[in-house]
């Protein structure tokens, strides 16, 4: 059975042949694990991820002087300190309008030029389509964090537009994707802190879900999968993301979540993705504190809906040791 079939399995709420794993790194982690196996390839073929990552989540296509990224919607990203993603640097939208501003095209062939020659080199994983900051975060990165937070209470119609824009634009470039043999979408959207929504949930009914409710419904009706990624804690939004038609949940965080109770749960209804601490155990722990936890999700995974992995990209505090005790569990946990 191909790690695509692994996948299918896991997403359609079937019991699977064994857990399946996917890992991100950030930049430096990646590096090491490149020179300890020899190489990009070497590497990839000792990691064994299950899901091939196909398109540009963000749009990072410009890079400037100074450790800056202009993003495919002109926002300025400044690396100097986070060099995977960056922070943001200006205002796109100053005030709360539209007016003055053009979307992007959806379609532009950087997002696609690469998915047939991605296929090609891995035709056996699991084939995921990633639009990064989705609704939410684009938002908040075109206007600002506090200008929208204080929109959602006084320029209403405002928030509506551009989150509707927004979606127009994802569901646009979804399309495209589809044309390719890909079996599922992921949209990343942090809704979470350490506790609750950024934003509560009567904001989040009114102004997210309705968007969601497109998007999802959208992707639905074409037979494929689609995952979510959101950060923090927000386990009060599974049932309305399970209505919606979620099939896969991310990062699914240990430190804001009980992952044994939410997987118990919703087995069969609602995958997780993650669930390995990468807050505490991963940088903190010994190498026997990972392979101890390894072991307990990947038992806790065995009857399904689960897919092993870090809670969200390793980062350059996690030892070479720990990253390759997890490596290590998943591919023992497979034979």
């Amino acid at each position: 059975m191909s790690k695509r079939d692994v996948m299918r399995q896991v997403f359609a709420g079937k019991k699977p042949d064994y857990v399946p794993w996917h890992y991100q790194f950030t930049h430096e982690p990646w590096e090491m694990l490149k020179d300890h196996f020899g190489g990009e390839e070497a590497a990839e073929a000792a990691v064994g991820n299950h899901i091939l990552e196909l398109g540009s989540a963000i749009g990072f296509f410009d890079a400037l002087p100074n450790d800056r990224y202009r993003d495919f919607f002109g926002v300025m990203w400044d690396r100097t300190v986070d060099k995977d993603i960056g922070i943001v640097e200006g205002c796109v939208l100053p005030e709360p309008t539209l007016k003055g501003y053009s979307f992007p095209n959806p379609l532009d062939p950087r997002f696609f030029a690469d998915i047939p020659a991605k296929i090609d080199k891995s035709p056996d994983r699991f084939r995921v389509f990633y639009v990064g900051f989705s609704l939410f975060e684009r938002a908040w990165t075109l206007r600002g964090m506090e200008n929208l937070m204080y929109d959602f209470i006084d320029n209403p119609d405002f928030v509506h537009e551009l989150l509707t824009t927004i979606a127009d634009y994802n569901i646009a470039q979804v399309r495209e994707a589809l044309k390719y043999d890909i079996d599922a979408v992921y949209f990343g959207d942090d809704w979470g802190q350490q506790h609750g929504l950024i934003m509560g949930k009567p904001f989040w009914d009114e102004y997210i879900k309705p968007q969601l409710k497109r998007m999802y419904g959208f992707v639905r009706n074409t037979g494929k999968f689609q995952m979510i990624h959101s950060c923090g804690d927000v386990d009060e939004l599974f049932d309305d993301l399970v209505g919606l038609g979620l099939n896969c949940f991310n990062p699914f965080q240990p430190e804001v979540m009980d992952t044994t109770a939410l997987i118990q749960q919703y087995r069969g209804r609602l995958a997780f993705h993650g669930g390995l601490s990468t807050q505490k155990i991963l940088p903190y722990g010994s190498e026997s504190d990972v392979r101890k936890e390894c072991r307990r999700l990947l038992k806790l995974g065995r009857e399904g809906s689960y897919v092993f992995a870090p809670s969200h990209a390793v980062e350059s505090d996690v030892p070479l040791t720990n990253i390759l005790a997890f490596i290590d569990e998943a591919l023992a946990s497979a034979k």
